[in-house]
């Protein structure tokens, strides 16, 4: 145990044996707590080590100085002068309260680059080591963020177990090649943004509830902090691309909501491909306590022209929402901006929606577009073929808003024709009949929206050999079953 001292060693000493006269311990109960901190010397080297007659490791001496301010930290707080009330706690020092605040604090003046150590040193305030697993836009890989080491491998969402996770949105182990872990799904409100891989000290370590909950609120902070911090830089967002995106695709993704939200009642998820070139496609929602709204949009064309049409007329129509404008004044809206913008006989198709959720009246607008399908007891019921007007753009009055009662349990799903038109090498369309199957099928195994989208959309990729010759977009909304 003895070795040299140098000056800072034997003034750390010193202190510790100052604080130690203060902290009211005998020596055996400050070696116990030494001891429950993981310090492995006896009594007879802590006693040595107070006494200068030897020295103990730098580690050991932290642990003891981590025991005696615990120590110190319970009599300031216990003698204290009392107020006329009740005062709440202190801040905390130790334990998950601690670490999520002080991640939280970390975090509001780090750029995105430095949210995978923060995590870490979270982590490790929890007795744990933590790695953040962010989902790529296509939603295919899981792709861990860097910290301070080469970049693994990226893991595939289909056919492994943190996928199974992502897609679940549920708490996993593991024990594979000996390493116990914990998987727990990263989500932003309803919003899958990746996985948080929880590795422990010890397998049995896996099955203690209290460390499930605790690494579940770390997740939900990570997963907050994902999104919010990748507002502020490139480095989440980075990692997030699988490949380079065009002017058009990063105009339009810029203008998206979060591909997935939820309340109580519904649960809303969206996709667009191909995400890094996509250029006309769009979709929008609001989610409020007594309506729900969804948009669909296609302009005509492709490429950057096309993504400023959208922009714009998703614009349009979020700002007539937002000024308490109903579906028919934020259509006229559209027609206006669209007709006096674009030059010629632009347009853009979609489906405008607003449902009232205690009568469960749907009004929509559709113009140009593929009608919406209502699905009732996990089947394709109807088509909502009303109010066919022409697209947005090309008229400015005349067309009605057609209605629909909808029930709880119901989904309703609005797509452009780039799911429905997608074809194969032999020239066979994906076709509406095989759409319906697939949502039958994912009502049937209990799939829900944010699932059913993603398989739905790679399902349309694979059938025309990865490749698509249109913007395809799908928005589901469900209602939950009362």
């Amino acid at each position: 145990m003895t070795r040299p001292v140098d000056g800072p060693a034997e003034e750390r000493r010193a202190l510790l044996r100052a604080a130690f006269g203060y902290a009211d311990l005998t020596l055996e109960q400050l070696w116990l707590r030494y001891f429950e901190l993981g310090g492995d010397a006896d009594l007879f080297d802590l006693e040595t080590h107070l006494d200068g007659l030897a020295c103990l490791p730098d580690v050991d001496g932290d642990l003891l100085a981590v025991a005696v301010n615990e120590r110190l930290d319970e009599l300031s707080a216990a003698r204290r002068v009392p107020f006329s009330r009740p005062l709440r706690p202190p801040r905390p020092t130790a334990g998950p309260l601690a670490a999520l605040v002080q991640l939280l604090e970390a975090a509001r003046t780090a750029p995105p680059d430095r949210l995978a150590p923060l995590a870490a040193k979270a982590g490790r305030a929890l007795g744990v080591d933590v790695a953040v697993h962010v989902v790529d836009h296509e939603q295919r890989s899981l792709v861990r963020l860097p910290h301070g080491r080469a970049c693994s491998e990226p893991i595939a969402v289909d056919g492994t177990l943190p996928g199974r996770v992502f897609q679940s949105g549920r708490l996993l182990p593991s024990e594979a090649g000996g390493v116990p872990r914990l998987w727990l799904p990263l989500l932003d409100g309803a919003d899958r943004v990746g996985v948080l891989e929880v590795r422990t000290a010890r397998a049995r370590d896996l099955e203690d509830p209290t460390l499930r909950e605790q690494c579940g609120w770390l997740a939900a902070m990570i997963a907050h902090l994902v999104v919010s911090l990748g507002l502020h830089g490139d480095a989440v967002e980075r990692t997030r691309r699988g490949r380079p995106r065009s002017p058009s695709a990063e105009l339009v993704w810029q203008q998206l909501p979060p591909l997935t939200a939820a309340t109580d009642d519904f649960v809303l998820a969206g996709l667009l491909e191909p995400s890094a070139d996509v250029g006309g496609d769009a979709f929008d929602y609001a989610l409020g306590e007594d309506t729900v709204w969804m948009t669909v949009l296609d302009a005509m064309g492709h490429g950057l022209g096309a993504g400023l049409m959208t922009a714009a007329t998703l614009a349009t129509a979020r700002s007539a929402r937002r000024d308490g404008r109903g579906i028919h004044d934020q259509a006229r809206a559209i027609d206006e901006v669209v007709a006096a913008t674009f030059p010629g006989s632009a347009f853009v198709t979609g489906v405008l929606a607003e449902l009232d959720v205690a009568s469960g009246r749907l009004r929509y607008v559709r113009a140009g577009h593929p009608p919406p399908l209502l699905l009732r007891d996990g089947r394709v019921v109807k088509e909502l073929s009303g109010s066919g007007r022409v697209p947005f753009g090309l008229a400015t009055a005349g067309f009605a808003v057609a209605e629909e009662v909808l029930e709880p349990g119901d989904w309703l799903v609005l797509y452009t024709d780039g799911i429905t038109e997608a074809r194969d090498s032999a020239g066979r369309w994906f076709g509406e009949q095989r759409l319906v199957e697939f949502l039958t099928r994912a009502a049937a195994a209990g799939q829900p929206p944010p699932e059913t989208v993603r398989r739905l959309v790679h399902a349309v990729l694979e059938h025309q050999d990865g490749v698509l010759q249109d913007d395809a977009s799908i928005l589901v909304a469900s209602w939950a079953a009362r």
